[in-house]
């Protein structure tokens, strides 16, 4: 899944609905069949459990991260990025105990933390899920989970920020050009229907461009700002009428100008 094109938002909504199956099916082992010891518990809600729990934080914490982006100079972008990492970086620094304890591979409060029935009023507020879910929680193994994807949420945060800053100097070249003299008239949903028509042709850059820098190009050559273009996208796979209602138009429009030539 990850190395498919897909948009970021399309792929972190799959990431959400594959993990949560994955979760429950999880869940349900660990209730019918429990654990042959305090260990083998311990084990599992200190290792296995975290390692999908924190899929499901992360690409959730994904989503509300892009879709939240702005949309405009690479500044302001990589601006709101720094932000997010910091808004990260902090929750390390507020259970800066628990973090070095796990951080350490220490073990000595292994079974206060990992073995179910044990909660610790101390521990952070994404840990509260354990009062309510005594038969899948322990106090800490959601904040080994969120220590996890946090983690991975810094390493791509980073990385989106090298992309911008690599492309600054990409970026002030085409500013250069000459100042596109289009602009699109009709509406953004009709525009968006037809990019993402484009993208899934497969025909820009032999089907390897991201459906980010297709709405990009459009933006700049129509003069236009898409703005939440995947949110859209979601509003036209939900109408109850033709999903295609624009490119139908254009079918009908081009054959009629089709027949009128011919006449």
């Amino acid at each position: 899944m990850e190395s498919c094109k897909d948009d970021i938002l399309h792929k972190a909504e799959h990431g959400i609905a594959h993990t949560e199956t994955c979760i429950k099916k999880l869940r349900n082992e660990v209730v019918q069949k429990g654990f042959i010891s305090t260990q083998e518990e311990i084990h599992f809600f200190k290792h296995i459990k975290p390692q999908i729990f924190s899929k499901l934080i992360y690409y959730v914490k994904l989503f509300n991260i892009e879709s939240k982006r702005p949309r405009s100079s690479s500044k302001f972008q990589v601006k709101y990025l720094n932000h997010q990492i910091n808004k990260l970086q902090l929750y390390f620094n507020e259970n800066l105990e628990f973090y070095h304890y796990y951080r350490r591979g220490a073990t000595t409060l292994d079974e206060q933390y990992f073995v179910r029935g044990k909660s610790d009023l101390r521990s952070s507020t994404e840990s509260f899920h354990a009062f309510i879910d005594e038969q899948f929680s322990t106090c800490q193994d959601s904040t080994v989970a969120t220590i996890i994807a946090f983690d991975m949420l810094i390493v791509y945060l980073k990385q989106e920020i090298e992309k911008l800053e690599a492309h600054k100097d990409t970026i002030k070249t085409n500013t250069m050009r000459e100042t596109s003299k289009l602009f699109w008239t009709g509406s953004k949903t009709e525009l968006i229907e037809l990019i993402y028509a484009l993208d899934s042709s497969g025909s820009i850059n032999s089907g390897t461009a991201d459906i980010k820098m297709v709405a990009s190009a459009f933006e700049q050559l129509f003069n236009i700002d898409l703005g939440h273009y995947y949110h859209t996208f979601i509003e036209i796979r939900a109408r109850k009428c033709s999903k295609t209602k624009f490119l139908d138009k254009l079918i009908d429009l081009l054959k009629r100008r089709f027949d009128e030539a011919d006449q």
